[in-house]
């Protein structure tokens, strides 16, 4: 009778081991199913696509390329010249002098050829014979836009008379009998080259 207990206490206690450890198992075999879906569920795998840190930073724009400074002209190419319609005049003609201005540029150029800026200047050697500025009624700024290699002229009727500063009245005139004058034309800072011409 003793034996028997301690063989039905043991047989007992075996199957509580084998209960006990089949409970590890399961546990274990339930632990690792959820961790293993878990690892493979689409809506995770979704859910860590969508997270903002694991996203690439979008590249910034590169630079717009600053665009060249528009070409200006080169005011040092704008020149004056100085004319008469005659080389010679005879007694009662009148000399029609001419201020010509030119740019020699290769970009139209903003000009004040205005008569705040020009001068007609007639000298004999030494002697100031006539300006224009002496008895100017008006001085006005007149802005023209000269294309390259183009041109602006304006004429001046001389009445072969003389002038100084402040249009003084002047009782001499200039002397004829073939004796010869230079024209110089002004516009601003800027003087042409000398125009000769003769009245008889």
């Amino acid at each position: 009778m003793y034996r028997r207990r301690r063989l039905f206490l043991g047989a007992a206690l075996l199957m509580v081991i084998a209960m006990v450890a089949g409970g590890f198992a399961l546990a274990g075999a339930i632990s690792g199913t959820s961790e293993q879906a878990s690892a493979t569920d689409p809506a995770a795998a979704a859910t860590a696509s969508a997270d903002p840190s694991s996203q690439a930073s979008p590249s910034a724009p590169e630079p717009t390329p600053t665009p060249s400074a528009t070409p200006t002209c080169n005011q040092n190419l704008v020149t004056v010249s100085a004319s008469t319609d005659k080389a010679a005049y005879g007694p009662g003609e009148n000399p029609l002098l001419t201020l010509k201005v030119t740019n020699g540029g290769t970009m139209p150029c903003q000009v004040n050829i205005g008569t705040s800026q020009m001068e007609y200047l007639v000298t004999s050697g030494p002697d100031r014979i006539f300006s224009s500025r002496d008895c100017q009624a008006k001085s006005e700024d007149l802005v023209k836009i000269i294309g390259p290699g183009a041109s602006e002229t304006a004429n001046f009727p001389w009445s072969r008379n003389r002038s100084i500063e402040g249009c003084q009245p002047v009782e001499a005139k200039p002397g004829g009998g073939g004796a010869y004058y230079i024209f110089t034309a002004k516009l601003g800072s800027r003087a042409s080259p000398e125009a000769v011409f003769q009245l008889n």
